[in-house]
């Protein structure tokens, strides 16, 4: 059996980092670690707590998949918040479409430029 100690990172595949970093760091705050070594391709990382998201600007082979309209039920992340009212609010005046938990829990899903799915929930 292999014993899991912690989730050291989450990579996503961003089409375009000027769109995804005004993203990532205007709407949700993240700062960019100034630690990325040079893998030959461009990308950021955020840390979040322990853990990181990791921006890749790498050919994106999901290119023609149709992701599911729910975030939900599609391969996602997920982020603590305090208030999921308050990203709701924030999400809708900047224009971008949400759903809400299909659970009834304190939890929204939404898509970043490229289409990846983020979870916001209150834990």
């Amino acid at each position: 059996m292999i014993k899991i100690n912690r989730l050291t990172h989450t990579g996503l595949i961003s089409s375009n980092l000027e769109l995804s970093r005004a993203f990532y760091e205007g709407l949700l705050g993240l700062t960019p670690n100034p630690g990325r070594p040079d893998f030959g391709f461009e990308g950021v990382w955020y840390d979040i707590g322990q853990n990181q998201v990791h921006l890749m600007v790498v050919p994106n082979p999901y290119v023609d998949v149709v992701h599911p309209a729910h975030g939900g039920r599609d391969i996602h992340i997920a982020f603590a918040v305090d208030d999921v009212a308050q990203v709701r609010a924030e999400l809708e005046r900047v224009g971008v479409a949400y759903s809400m938990s299909k659970s009834g829990r304190a939890a929204l899903f939404c898509r970043d430029p490229d289409g990846n799915a983020l979870e916001f929930s209150a834990v």
